[in-house]
């Protein structure tokens, strides 16, 4: 592990056989479960807790205090806000052994969770989506969707930037504030860049007009 360049803190306690990608900081008191698999260039806050057969894309933030539980997936460049909440189980009982009904969640590419966040299992947070500071996700979240309150409630649409998108125009065009990058409803409900494509990462310098790399029409 430490060829590959990862950085875990004493107090920290990996289990083997867990899978920690290069470049990788694991910080104070956090535990990594056996079985899980982190990707590359992540970090973890103090006091957070992956469960076992967790699977942690590359690049993907995760604040102080957060525990990611059996069942959960995150997808690369994902970040999770400090002490946002996953759950892995609708019936939950004390006294029932339940380990085999653990269900599904994926916070997919690029999505955001704010501090104190709750997500409910068994649903899907959209690329690039953004819940807001103490939101609790009852329901799937649409790509670029922000969404906030209990229960969440879609709100309006952010850009790859993290900025909420500006009102439409006539065609339906919605501008990023910071990058200027075009966005639009291709149809109800489904959001999408009309000038980088979904599946490439960010340049490194943000532009500050618009770029004409590419046009989905």
């Amino acid at each position: 592990m430490r060829e590959q360049n990862i950085f875990i803190h004493p107090t920290a306690i990996v289990d083997a056989p867990a899978v920690i990608g290069a470049g990788t900081k694991i910080w104070h008191f956090s535990h990594v479960m056996k079985d899980a698999c982190i990707g590359e260039g992540c970090t973890l806050g103090q006091n957070v807790f992956v469960g076992s057969r967790v699977l942690i894309g590359n690049h993907v933030k995760i604040q102080n205090n957060v525990s990611i539980y059996e069942g959960v997936e995150l997808e690369d460049d994902v970040f999770c806000g400090p002490s946002c909440v996953f759950t892995n189980d609708t019936y939950f009982r004390a006294g029932i052994s339940l380990d085999h009904n653990f269900e599904r969640t994926l916070v997919r590419r690029g999505a955001s969770l704010g501090a104190n966040a709750t997500i409910i299992c068994g649903l899907t947070v959209g690329m690039y989506a953004m819940a807001a500071a103490g939101a609790v996700v009852t329901r799937d979240v649409a790509d670029y969707a922000l969404v906030m309150g209990v229960p969440a409630r879609r709100c309006g649409w952010v850009s790859r930037h993290g900025r909420r998108l500006e009102k439409p125009n006539k065609d339906g065009i919605m501008l990023c504030p910071v990058s200027r990058w075009r966005y639009r409803e291709v149809e109800p409900g489904l959001m999408r860049c009309l000038d980088w494509s979904e599946d490439s990462p960010l340049p490194e310098t943000s532009p500050s007009e618009p770029l004409d790399y590419m046009h989905v029409q």
